[in-house]
């Protein structure tokens, strides 16, 4: 069950009442019981602009991040301090036709347009912000935002999410400041792609 919609000065996140049993992840990649704690999305300025993570070197015009933690720690605040204390789904975002299961997280962005401004969400099925094929890349990495710790089993879908460009430009009407500071659009608050070093990346699917 969702509790608010924060705007964090980065991005703005959606947060989930994760006390209960819904909204959870498991099987595939992860062991256990991972439970969502919130989501939130990266884009650019322009088009094709937005991902972290990118396909034969494309990137997508944004990235939604799902954010899990690992029951076995008991808190989130926990599991961050694990190197499988979180499991972060990710989906890219390609402007295309609109997404449904987007638009009252969108509506709801006007209310926090500025930094440290929240407000009441409740009642969103997170399931509708992905897409028809569950395929996946998988694995273990970091955190993309200060203090980028190493406690993530990043699971990335393969097939996008298409969002309208109605869509994407509200979302870009967020801002980096507070609503009393000189206005700073929120766009480009995406890491750019980190060497793979040693990493095994693994796909389930041929």
């Amino acid at each position: 069950m969702t509790l608010e919609t924060i705007n964090n000065g980065h991005s703005f996140n959606v947060v989930f009442d994760d006390s209960g049993d819904k909204c959870v992840l498991k099987g595939g990649p992860v062991e256990g019981i991972y439970k969502l704690k919130q989501f939130h999305i990266h884009w650019g300025s322009c088009e094709g602009q937005g991902s972290e993570h990118t396909v034969d070197g494309v990137k997508y015009d944004a990235e939604l991040h799902l954010v899990h933690w690992n029951t076995k720690y008991g808190a989130f605040e926990e599991a961050v301090k694990q190197p499988d204390g979180l499991a972060v789904v990710g989906v890219f975002l390609k402007v295309g036709s609109p997404c449904l299961g987007l638009q009252k997280v969108v509506d709801a962005l006007d209310s926090i347009k500025h930094k440290e401004k929240e407000a009441n969400f409740t009642s969103f099925d997170p399931s509708g912000l992905l897409p028809a094929s569950l395929d996946y890349w998988t694995y273990l990495g970091s955190l993309t935002t200060p203090p980028l710790l190493e406690c993530v089993i990043w699971i990335v879908l393969k097939e996008p999410v298409t969002v309208s460009k109605e869509q994407i430009n509200k979302i870009r009407c967020l801002c980096f400041n507070k609503e009393n500071e000189p206005q700073c659009s929120m766009v480009d608050n995406w890491r750019p792609c980190q060497p793979l070093k040693s990493r095994e990346v693994r796909a389930s699917f041929q």
